[in-house]
């Protein structure tokens, strides 16, 4: 009876702890909630103290970044506060991550930059080389390189290589899959899609295997057919809209163009545009060279940008033409429509990519891409990977 009376002792002990840092975790979070202006409100609380308060530093970090959103005219006034010392935005960078996990702090750093434009992250040297490389940091190095010189430019260009060169792994070899030739049934392949998948010599070459007791055929090797070169090369001619709003699928365009571009089976040119054009063709060996010297911004001159594509037509039946564009012309948009029609007429493949990217999200101008689809044009938002296996299709 004794040791009943102990351990059920215990456990109303346990559970007084329990129930106390249930109420700790509850304040804590109603702190993160109102403020520090609540601070000793809560405080005052039943056998709480204020050293119980775990979230004000994780406050303190946050309210560094957040309270830029508010301001005199919102009625708020920022006070001294009570912190030890001001954060800098390195010392805040060095809290972020040792407070948060990754996902967070990657969150943290993109709204930093996008939402606050804490630039210093980019525009101090050993800032930026602390950052994680990333699609996110890509976008921003490219938006503000131009406020970038010497030393810190060579670091933005190093990791704009790293996620660059990351991201042409992922996407080279399906890409080199889809485009690389026409099958061939007398050589087989290491590559192993559905697409290049030999049913018949599969079947054949496994019926040996076939299990009588169970009535199943079972698969020991799938056999593939192997691709052999086209002698007559198809052209490639990717003309990439610059404008702000097209910055992912400028960024998926040049490194796909690169990876074409490195293909036996295709001769590929790629020329960017606003109001000008700038051919980058001769820089297809470096994305890295191509995407540093994009200008995002500005106007748009879509047809101007068709017009050049046009004299790069050699063979307009074994050419695609690609333009990447969300068709806010800033001319008027006739033209367009009558250099749209005119390369066609040639014989061109037309594909109009209103957005590139593995987002899926995409605004353009919806009247006009139905009006060059019913021209004969091709008009979608793809993946790269689609759009490997778009072209795969046609010259195969």
């Amino acid at each position: 009876m004794e040791a009943d009376l102990n351990e059920l002792d215990t456990t109303k002990g346990i559970l007084k702890d329990s129930s106390k840092l249930n109420r700790a975790e509850t304040l804590n979070r109603w702190r993160l909630i109102l403020g520090e202006s609540a601070e000793e409100g809560l405080s005052n609380a039943d056998d709480y103290s204020p050293d119980d308060f775990k979230y004000t530093e994780v406050d303190e970090i946050l309210g560094y970044l957040y309270h830029r959103e508010y301001g005199e005219e919102q009625g708020y006034r920022k006070g001294g506060g009570r912190g030890s010392s001001d954060l800098t935005v390195p010392k805040w960078l060095h809290k972020v991550r040792e407070l948060f996990p990754k996902p967070t702090v990657e969150i943290l750093e993109k709204q930093a930059l996008d939402r606050y434009g804490l630039t210093e992250l980019l525009t101090d040297k050993k800032l930026l080389e602390s950052l994680e490389p990333n699609m996110n940091l890509l976008k921003n190095i490219m938006q503000f390189k131009g406020r970038m010189k010497g030393d810190v430019l060579k670091s933005a260009k190093e990791i704009v290589r790293v996620v660059v060169e990351e991201l042409r792994r992922k996407l080279e070899s399906q890409t080199k899959a889809s485009i690389v030739g026409k099958r061939s049934r007398y050589a087989s392949s290491s590559v192993r899609s559905l697409r290049n998948l030999n049913f018949k010599q599969t079947i054949t070459k496994n019926l040996k295997n076939y299990d009588k007791n169970n009535r199943r055929f079972v698969i020991e090797r799938l056999y593939f057919d192997g691709n052999i070169q086209s002698h007559n090369k198809w052209d490639i001619i990717i003309g990439v809209d610059e404008s702000g709003s097209m910055l992912d699928s400028v960024i998926y365009s040049s490194v796909m163009a690169s990876i074409f571009y490195r293909l036996n089976a295709l001769r590929t040119k790629l020329f960017i545009f606003d109001t000008q054009v700038v051919d980058l063709s001769d820089r297809l060996e470096d994305p890295v060279d191509v995407l540093m010297n994009v200008q995002l911004g500005g106007g748009t001159h879509i047809t101007k940008a068709l017009r050049y594509g046009e004299t790069l037509i050699e063979n307009p039946g074994k050419t695609i033409y690609i333009l990447v564009s969300d068709l806010e012309e800033g001319y008027p948009i006739q033209h367009m429509y009558k250099a749209c029609k005119d390369i066609l007429d040639t014989g061109c493949k037309l594909l109009v990519l209103t957005a590139l990217d593995f987002n899926g999200d995409t605004v353009y101008n919806k009247h006009a891409a139905q009006t060059l689809s019913n021209m004969g044009a091709h008009v979608a938002a793809i993946t790269p990977n689609e759009l490997a296996d778009w072209i795969g299709e046609i010259i195969t």
